[in-house]
């Protein structure tokens, strides 16, 4: 008996028909959450470019940049927390105080690098801080970290007296971590780039999804959980902590006001926008990026369009609930289909 093909069949040569091509952009859309808000974006810049004046110019765009550089540097740590199934709160804090910590460091005679070093080892250690008191003393990440939260903002407002201060200036050390106009979206790039690859590409990353899909069976599988959990919440704290260096060089001071609580949900909001689950399993570093460009350039185009800056916060919160919504209705497409 000879089958009869259809629009939806393949032919001999692997092609797809035409019915089954927009069937498999569509699942591609539905399989790949990254595509999904990689289009939204598209559309977003499309349409504010269309309908504002200066939005296409590269001076916004550098803007724009300078926006969701730093969000998306600690959404690449936080990616990392949400697919073990935690979260930090207090990256935000970290993402303040390292700046005045490498401040102190400098100002007690260290050089720029031994400084930079410093600020970064003291940010691995709150997180091994956070990941211990998780994993060993069982204490919710929520709770944990919403104590280093108020934590890191006291200690940011002794260390810096409630003053913003001068951050270094000048030389090349200064121009590559963040003193060069672009440097900070570089790093972004490049963090997101490497993130990634561990994510995808290494046993690390294989363990994190294993660990935050089902701990119990991972840890019966051998893998070290608590060791999972608390390397991930250094890598979150450094990547804060880092960030908040980079931002504070590229303004050229250290403000005691900066990042904090709005940062660490624009982060989270990132990641959730660009489809790494709540609950843990699941996420792209990439689609976090790709998250935060986009929250950057809504941020922009209402500044340009003359919307009430509050509106922001409003579609902030639809776009997430949204995201979170999609993201269980993915979820459950993706297992149906396997």
């Amino acid at each position: 008996m000879t089958e009869t093909p259809t629009k939806s069949t393949v032919d001999s040569f692997g092609r797809a028909g035409r019915g089954s091509a927009g069937r498999l952009v569509v699942d591609g859309l539905l399989r790949r959450r990254e595509l999904s808000i990689a289009l939204v974006t598209i559309v977003l810049a499309l349409y504010f470019a269309l309908t504002t004046n200066g939005f296409a110019d590269s001076s916004n765009y550098h803007i724009i940049a300078q926006y969701f550089a730093p969000w998306a540097i600690i959404a690449a740590g936080e990616v990392m927390l949400l697919i073990c199934g935690e979260i930090d709160l207090s990256a935000g804090y970290m993402f303040t105080l390292s700046p005045f910590v490498l401040a102190v460091l400098l100002n007690n005679g260290a050089p720029l690098i031994v400084a930079l070093i410093g600020a970064l080892i003291v940010c691995a250690c709150v997180g091994i801080a956070n990941g211990l008191i998780v994993t060993v003393l069982k204490m919710p990440s929520f709770i944990t970290t919403l104590g280093m939260f108020f934590l890191l903002w006291g200690v940011a407002l002794l260390l810096s007296g409630g003053s913003p201060v001068h951050a270094p200036e000048g030389g090349a050390l200064v121009a590559v971590i963040g003193g060069w106009q672009w440097s900070e979206l570089c790093w972004a790039i490049g963090i997101v780039i490497v993130m990634q690859v561990v994510l995808s590409g290494t046993r690390f990353g294989v363990y994190t999804f294993a660990v935050g899909g089902n701990p119990t069976a991972a840890s019966e599988a051998g893998i070290r959980t608590r060791r999972i959990k608390t390397a991930c919440f250094a890598l979150t704290s450094v990547l804060a902590g880092f960030a908040g260096i980079l931002d504070g060089v590229r303004v050229g001071s250290f403000d005691p006001t900066n990042g904090g609580a709005n940062y660490m949900f624009l982060a989270v909001a990132s990641a959730v926008i660009g489809g790494t689950a709540l609950l843990g399993g699941s996420g792209t570093v990439v689609g976090a990026l790709i998250g935060a460009i986009a929250l950057g350039i809504v941020h922009e185009g209402f500044t340009l369009a003359g919307i009430n800056a509050n509106a922001f916060n409003a579609v902030l919160g639809i776009a997430v609930l949204a995201a979170m919504m999609l993201n269980i209705y993915l979820g459950r497409f993706s297992r149906a289909g396997t």
